[in-house]
């Protein structure tokens, strides 16, 4: 991606796009920092050597311009309503408005769009899609004050993300409703507190940038690759199920951080059925996260690779020993 000038091009543009989002102080330049980030980061989907990348950024375009033009609709009513006395309702915009952001961020119910786009994508343009692209819609969540419908939203994604993990091969799929479990998490520290929800992303964005980087070095796509691959690494194979088992929120890892925090905060504020059904979510995908691990450490067999070529030297390996460092033992220089 980085030695092509246009895709270089294509990355400011969709950082600026986002930054406008973010820094707008009106919803209509909202909506247009939301389309420039949508219009270049389209560009930066395709890729030569996948052949499902036109599959999945015409997806992408399609999901994002039927959520970009409800948005405005919900933008227009708005300003008819300030401007003209229209006798529309505030929480009915508002519920329209919430609906649009959470199809643009692929939280449930409007999470289909999401496994299968990830799929068809390569690991930079998905860690793209869990990080960076999640920014512009979960800030114009936070300015909406809309608890009770975003606990639906909460309990949906939790739940899908952890049961629609449980069956999954496809490492890429796996991410994928991981992202749309912490989405939940995220959107339960948003109803609480405006700076919790973004030290959760941030730790959310360091652990996911720490797997996709490893699954990039080693081109792993699949489930079946963590068994044979690492047959003569252990040290490899452990560094990467631990990094699985901090991003699931496992103590003693980094992971569990912004999760302890979200939970002392639903703590304090009395609402233990949703700590409740969160803490279930994150035990079943516990579950099959230890499932994989557990099955990668006792099935170690060898098989000959249909992908043998990989992006590896020892500076992109001394870089993942760094992260998964801080991944695995972060917690005890936070703690001390």
């Amino acid at each position: 991606m980085f030695n092509n000038s246009s895709k270089i091009l294509f990355l400011m543009m969709m950082v600026t796009g986002t930054l406008i989002t973010v820094t707008s102080n009106s919803w209509l330049g909202a909506w247009m920092g939301l389309e420039i980030n949508l219009l270049s980061f389209i560009p930066l989907m395709s890729d030569s050597n996948n052949l499902k990348s036109t599959e999945a950024s015409l997806k992408y375009f399609l999901t994002q311009a039927l959520a970009s033009t409800v948005l405005l609709f919900a933008v227009i009513l708005l300003m008819l309503k300030n401007f003209m006395n229209s006798e529309i309702s505030e929480s009915f915009i508002s519920m329209i408005l919430l609906s649009t952001l959470l199809m643009k961020s692929g939280a449930a119910p409007f999470h289909f769009w999401f496994p299968n786009l990830m799929d068809g994508l390569n690991w930079l343009n998905a860690l793209l899609l869990m990080t960076w692209q999640k920014i512009a819609p979960l800030m114009l969540i936070s300015y909406l004050n809309l608890k009770e419908i975003l606990i639906i939203s909460v309990i949906l994604s939790v739940m899908v993300g952890a049961l629609g993990g449980l069956n999954q091969t496809s490492l890429r799929k796996l991410m994928a409703f991981s992202s749309i479990n912490h989405l939940g998490w995220m959107f339960s520290a948003i109803m609480i507190n405006e700076s919790s929800w973004m030290i959760y992303f941030l730790f959310y964005s360091f652990l996911s940038v720490t797997l996709s980087f490893m699954f990039h070095i080693f081109n792993l796509f699949h489930m079946n690759q963590l068994f044979s691959w690492f047959f003569n690494s252990k040290i490899l194979k452990f560094t990467l199920f631990m990094n699985f088992l901090s991003l699931g929120g496992l103590p003693p890892f980094i992971g569990f951080l912004p999760k302890w925090i979200v939970i002392q905060q639903l703590t304090f504020s009395n609402q233990y059925f949703l700590l409740i059904i969160l803490m279930m979510s994150t035990l079943i995908t516990l579950f099959f996260y230890l499932r994989i691990c557990y099955s990668a450490f006792m099935l170690n067999y060898y098989e000959i690779n249909w992908i043998s070529s990989f992006q590896f030297n020892k500076l992109n390996m001394n870089l993942y020993l760094i992260l998964s460092f801080f991944s695995i033992f972060g917690l005890f220089f936070i703690s001390t």
